[in-house]
C-alpha cells in the first residue's frame, strides 16, 4: 500500500495537471514510442516556440486529472505511452505541430484531444492541424478589416483630388468682386460733376439778376419823359 507522501504526492500532481487542463484553450494527447531523443528533443523545441507545453503523463494521473477539469471521454484512450501537449492561447499549434510530426514518424500517434474544456475527435484535430499559423490567421484577419478601410481612404483622395481641382474657379471669386469697385468709380467721378452743376446754374441767375433789374429802369425812363413833351407841343 502507498505510503501517505506517495498519495500526497500524487494527490498534487493531479491537482496541478488538473489546473493546467483547465486553463488550456486546447490539448493533444500522443503516443510517443519509439521516438528518438534526438527526434524528441526537436519536436520540444518546436512547441515551446509557439509557447506550446508538452510532457509525458501517467495514464492514472491524468485519468484523475481530467475527471477534475470535467473533461470526460479520455478514459478510452489512456493506455500505453501517453504525451500531453497543452497550449493557452493558441488552438492550432499543438495540432499542427504534433500532426506534421506524426506524419514523419509510424510509431507517433495523436490519440485525442479537447477544446474549451471539450474533448473533440481526430477529425476535428486533423481540421485543426490543417489551419495555417497564428500569425498568417492575424494577417489574414487584419487584411480582410483593412480592405473597406483602404477602399475608403481611396474614396477620400478621390474627393481631396476633386476639391484641389476645384480651387481656381474659387480664387476667380474675388478677382471679380475687385472688378466692381473699378467699374464703380467712374460713375462716382460723373456723380460729382452732377451736383456741382446745379450750383453754377443757381449762381448764373444771382449773377444775371441785378442785371436786368438795371436795365429795366434805364429804358422805361426816357418813354415817360418823352410823353409830356408831344403833350406840351399840342
Amino acid at each position: 500500500m502507498p505510503s501517505a507522501s506517495v498519495l500526497e504526492t500524487k494527490k498534487q500532481a493531479v491537482a496541478a495537471l488538473a489546473e493546467e487542463l483547465k486553463a488550456a484553450c486546447t490539448g493533444v494527447l500522443v503516443e510517443y514510442s519509439g521516438v528518438t531523443v534526438t527526434d524528441d528533443t526537436a519536436l520540444r523545441a518546436e512547441l515551446r516556440k509557439d509557447n506550446v507545453k508538452y510532457k509525458v503523463v501517467k495514464n492514472s494521473i491524468l485519468k484523475r486529472a481530467a475527471e477534475e477539469a470535467g473533461l470526460a471521454g479520455l478514459e478510452a484512450v489512456l493506455s500505453g505511452t501517453t504525451a500531453l501537449a497543452l497550449c493557452e492561447e493558441d488552438y492550432v499549434a499543438p495540432a499542427r505541430i504534433l500532426k506534421k510530426f506524426a506524419d514523419s514518424h509510424k510509431d507517433f500517434n495523436i490519440k485525442s484531444g479537447f477544446m474549451d474544456g471539450e474533448v473533440v475527435d481526430l477529425a476535428t484535430i486533423n481540421s485543426l492541424a490543417d489551419l495555417p499559423t497564428k500569425d498568417v490567421l492575424l494577417a489574414t484577419v487584419c487584411n480582410a478589416f483593412n480592405a473597406p478601410i483602404a477602399a475608403f481612404a481611396r474614396v477620400l483622395q478621390a474627393v481631396v483630388d476633386k476639391s484641389g481641382e476645384e480651387v481656381p474657379a474659387k480664387e476667380e471669386a474675388p478677382k471679380a468682386e475687385e472688378a466692381a469697385p473699378a467699374e464703380e468709380a467712374p460713375a462716382a467721378e460723373e456723380a460729382a460733376p452732377a451736383e456741382e452743376a446745379p450750383a453754377a446754374e443757381e449762381a448764373a441767375p444771382a449773377e444775371e439778376a441785378p442785371a436786368a433789374e438795371e436795365a429795366a429802369p434805364a429804358e422805361e425812363a426816357p418813354a415817360e419823359e418823352a410823353a409830356p413833351a408831344d403833350e406840351a407841343a399840342e
